[in-house]
């Protein structure tokens, strides 16, 4: 958790996405807490740095009907926009109310984007998951195209998911809708003019590692093995930090290991091992069950 809460919530780690014409901040992350049959804690000790900004420019065939257009802003709305704007984005215990506030006075305001993503990120510092999700609703709703949010959305649902609640697969479904969306139209994403090509590829990578990784979450538990394997792989590829993520690591070792991919099993989970975070001693567990499968039983082809 020490990690995501350092992204979202560090003003170095903000990102400026292009909406309607407007500035908007928001961040990136990958919220992880516990999920089964994946790690109970899976979460990373580890920063990122943030990607470039994003432009929302995509085709909408297949996603949800937005909203109409809003009518232009008067005069007390775009005066009560530039005194939230003017707070800085980590400032979230001003942030939060200045947005919530602002959405119930002005609810068809064309800044709504701006102030959900806010929420997103403010409540997932406060680690208040489920208003944090409720934001990122409402933001979907809104601009169906918003791949980190998407993204982000897709991964946190899979990785807060509690097998025993009653709505457990209608969440995991959810998952797997919002992560499937974030991979369909990040591809079509639309470069803006001031971004140079490689903020524009990071950007894009960070979106599809969080949408992969909570595909590959879904797939893990739904006990779909052959398909949480290469979703987990396109994750790590897309990757393009320093350090990769070890929950990652560690669910495609344990999704290796489920499929009796031992050899591949053990590789992954010693890079795991290898990565300081709350994920080294079932990395470490993970290795030398792998290795103990791997010589009474048959590796499986690949």
């Amino acid at each position: 958790m020490k990690r995501i809460l350092n992204q979202w919530a560090s003003a170095t780690t903000f990102a400026t996405l292009l909406f309607c014409g407007q500035s908007i901040v928001v961040t990136r992350g990958a919220q992880g807490t516990q999920s089964s049959p994946a790690p109970q804690q899976q979460t990373s000790d580890k920063d990122k740095q943030q990607p470039a900004p994003l432009s929302m420019d995509a085709p909408q065939s297949s996603a949800p009907a937005a909203a109409q257009a809003p009518a232009p802003a008067t005069p007390e709305e775009e005066a009560a926009f530039k005194a939230f704007s003017a707070v800085p984005p980590n400032d979230i215990d001003k942030r939060i109310p200045m947005a919530e506030e602002f959405l119930q006075k002005y609810p068809q305001s064309r800044y709504r984007p701006a102030m959900y993503q806010t929420l997103v990120s403010g409540y997932l510092a406060k680690q208040e998951v489920p208003k944090m999700l409720d934001a990122g609703e409402k933001e979907i709703a809104l601009n169906p195209n918003d791949t980190p949010i998407l993204g982000l959305m897709g991964q946190t649902l899979a990785r807060t998911l509690n097998t025993k609640s009653p709505n457990a697969l209608e969440q995991l479904n959810k998952a797997e809708l919002y992560s499937k969306r974030a991979i369909e139209v990040t591809p079509t994403l639309t470069k803006p003019a001031e971004l140079s090509d490689e903020q524009f590829l990071m950007a894009k990578n960070n979106a599809l590692e969080m949408a992969y990784s909570g595909l590959g979450l879904v797939y893990l538990q739904k006990g779909n093995f052959s398909d949480a394997i290469p979703a987990l792989e396109q994750s790590l590829k897309a990757d393009t930090h320093p350090e990769p993520d070890p929950v990652n690591l560690y669910l495609l070792g344990l999704a290796n290991e489920k499929s009796s991919h031992f050899d591949a099993a053990v590789t992954a989970y010693t890079k795991c091992a290898a990565i300081q975070s709350s994920l080294q001693a079932n990395c470490k567990s993970g290795i030398e069950a792998a290795k103990k499968e791997g010589s009474t039983q048959l590796s499986a082809p690949k």
